[in-house]
Order: structure tokens, then sequence, then C-alpha cells
């Protein structure tokens, strides 16, 4: 009987092990399918934001798309105050040589009069009110910033010069197009406006686009996709008819010698 008992005991033995395996199995099987899940819904979601229309192939936030530095928080209104100032000095620049009619060099002129006889006067009158000297600080450029401008200004510059180079060449169609429409509208506008007034309605749209677009992105990019996917549409008809019948030849870069 004893043997009999002890044989019992080692077949329930295996099978318990059996049966901890078992569930064992399970559980790492559950983990890997969540862990699988989870990657695939990460994917998928990557995959969504990837598929998203951004206006102009934006890939960054509006702040870094404008430098990510002071500009970037005056233009959005990140320091309200800055920003204020700059708006408010540019109408009041607008105001004063658009509507008042005020000539620049005669404005700078007076301007200058009028702290000099301000300073001098002051000055002056100190030893007898027995006040201190007004002070005046000594004001200079640096270097570095204005280097800095000048070289991004260049690089700016040579930028749009191989833009026009390219465009002129005749190798880009599409582009020739979209310049050639662009400058007939600026003509157009210049008719209406001008260069001051032009310059006034940059500044504002720079003050109130970009901080609208950073507020309403999402529904600004679908209705721009809806224009593009539009646009395309027009395009391909406007080439079918009328681009693809113009006869052109092939171009090719002539060396200088």
């Amino acid at each position: 009987m004893a043997e009999h008992h002890d044989h019992e005991h080692e077949h329930e033995e295996p099978k318990g092990e059996s049966l901890l395996d078992k569930i064992t199995e399970k559980i790492h099987a559950h983990d890997s399918s969540s862990s699988d899940s989870d990657d695939d819904k990460g994917d998928t979601s990557a995959s969504i934001k990837s598929k998203i229309y951004r206006l102009f192939g934006r890939e960054r936030p509006v702040h870094k798309v404008f430098g990510g530095g002071k500009p970037a928080d005056i233009f959005l209104w990140r320091d309200k105050k800055l920003s204020g100032g700059v708006l408010g000095g540019a109408t009041i620049a607008w105001i004063l040589f658009e509507l008042l009619e005020y000539h620049f060099l005669t404005l700078i002129c007076h301007i200058f009069m009028a702290a000099l006889a301000v300073v001098f006067l002051w000055s002056n009158a100190s030893f007898f009110i027995n006040k201190s000297l007004p002070h005046i600080p000594q004001v200079h450029i640096p270097e570095d910033p204005v280097i800095e401008i000048a070289s991004a200004l260049r690089v700016e510059i040579n930028r749009a010069i191989a833009v026009l180079r390219d465009i002129a060449s005749g190798r880009d169609l599409k582009s020739f197009l979209y310049a050639i429409a662009g400058l007939w509208v600026l003509s157009i506008l210049g008719s209406w406006f001008n260069f001051l007034t032009l310059l006034y309605i940059g500044v504002i749209v720079l003050f109130t686009v970009p901080v609208f677009y950073e507020k309403y992105d999402d529904k600004v990019d679908a209705f721009a996709e809806k224009a593009m996917a539009e646009i395309k549409k027009q395009y391909v008809v406007f080439d079918a008819k009328v681009l693809s019948k113009i006869p052109r030849g092939p171009l090719k870069d002539k060396k200088i010698a």
C-alpha cells in the first residue's frame, strides 16, 4: 500500500508542475500580446500623426518656424508688452508718415533737436537748482550682432538669387507660373497702396496671422488640405489643356569658357 501511495504521489507532482507551467505560459502569452498590441497602437498613432497635413509642409511648431528666439516671442505675443510696443510704434510711424504726411528726415531732425535742447537746458539749469547733471549713457553698436545680421541677410539674398535663376532657366514651368502670378498680385497691390502702407500691412499680418494659425492650426490645416487638393485638380486640367501643348525643347547648361 505504501508503494502504491508513493507512486500516486509521484504521478500527482508532475501534473501540478504541468498545470503551473500552463498558467505561466498563458500569462506570458497575454503579456506579449498586450505589448504587441501597444506597439501596434503606437505605430498606428505615429503613422496617423505622420499623415496629418500641415500647411507648407510644416513639421515643427510655429514658434520654432520663426526661429524660436525673441522675434518669435514678439510675433506670437509671448511677451505682450514688447509685442504691443512694437506694433504701437509701427502704427504711430505709419500715422505720422502716411496720414500726417511727415517726412522721415524731418521727423528724425526734429526728434534730435528736441532731445538735444532738453538735455542742454537741463545740464545748464542743474547748476542753478542744485541738482545733479543728467546721466548721458555711452551708446555703441556691438560688432557681433551686426555681423550675424549681415551674414543671415547675405544667405537669404543668395538663396533668392538662386531661386530666380532656376525659375528663369526654364526648367520648372510650375515655379515660373507661380512667380509670375505672385509678381502680378504684388503689382496690383502696389497700384492700390504705396510702399509704406504695404510695409505696415505686412507688419499687421506678421502680428495677427501667425498667432491665429498657432491657435487654430488643426482647422486651418484641414481647410488648406482641401484647398490644395482642389488647386491640384485644377492644375492637372490646366496642364492637360494648355501647358502640355506648349512646345519645349531640351535645355542644357552652357559652360562659360
